[in-house]
């Protein structure tokens, strides 16, 4: 049975978009305009068939192409337009976005060897700090809650927006690899209780991917791994 509508909390179906051919080759993607590959135009239609059975009053999604391809099925399932946001944006990598690991241990090691830190003020070159980065999606996912308040919205973003969401509710620090799974197209709900404390997100549900069953192994970007190697 459909969740009814909430009247004393926002909800938030959370997503991070389909996969892309820079995701395959673990590639940094940021700001970048890169549109889904095969595999994850067929992630977005599952996951709109799979949102069907939601109640939902706005879809809303990052303002990259990638983004809103993913959203696009759901809109037509659930019958809502898609209003988008740059404020739900991927963090921003400056100089190095569209190049992978090996690429910018070699063009840019000392940048490579600090982002290896983890540390919640470092960015790669002309790109934005973690803090930065988290300040903006608080105040992005707060004033959505606000805006929105006693409804379900679905909001899709990208993998690192959803990675500030779990840091928040589980009170952990900016600084250091990032800890949970966070599949593309996969299915993710919270809670905020209160529009005045948008940092105080309850996790219900997180990297569901029930609906995603069959398709090929997604292309998995574990920061942790990186630090073996080095």
């Amino acid at each position: 049975m459909p969740m009814p509508p909430l009247d004393s909390a926002t909800e938030l179906i959370l997503i991070r978009h389909g996969e892309t051919a820079w995701n395959r080759e673990l590639r940094f993607q940021g700001h970048a305009d890169v549109p889904l590959n095969d595999i994850g135009h067929e992630q977005a239609r599952r996951l709109g068939l799979r949102l069907a059975s939601e109640t939902a009053q706005h879809i809303i999604s990052s303002d990259l192409m990638r983004a809103q391809q993913t959203a696009a099925p759901a809109s037509l399932q659930l019958s809502l337009p898609v209003v988008t946001s740059a404020g739900l944006r991927e963090q921003y990598f400056g100089i190095v976005e569209g190049m992978r690991a090996d690429e910018i241990q070699t063009l840019h090691p000392r940048a490579w060897e600090q982002w290896l830190e983890f540390r919640e003020d470092h960015a790669m070159p002309e790109g934005e700090t973690a803090r930065e980065f988290h300040t903006r999606i608080v105040a992005a996912i707060g004033a959505l809650a606000a805006a929105h308040w006693g409804q379900r919205l679905v909001v899709v973003t990208h993998g690192g927006v959803l990675d500030m969401v779990w840091r928040t509710a589980r009170g952990l620090s900016l600084s250091g690899p990032r800890q949970s799974d966070i599949p593309n197209a996969g299915f993710n709900r919270v809670r905020i209780a209160d529009p005045a404390m948008p940092d105080a997100i309850e996790i219900v549900d997180w990297a569901d991917t029930r609906h995603l069953a069959d398709l090929p192994p997604q292309p998995t970007y574990d920061q942790r791994r990186h630090l073996k190697k080095s």
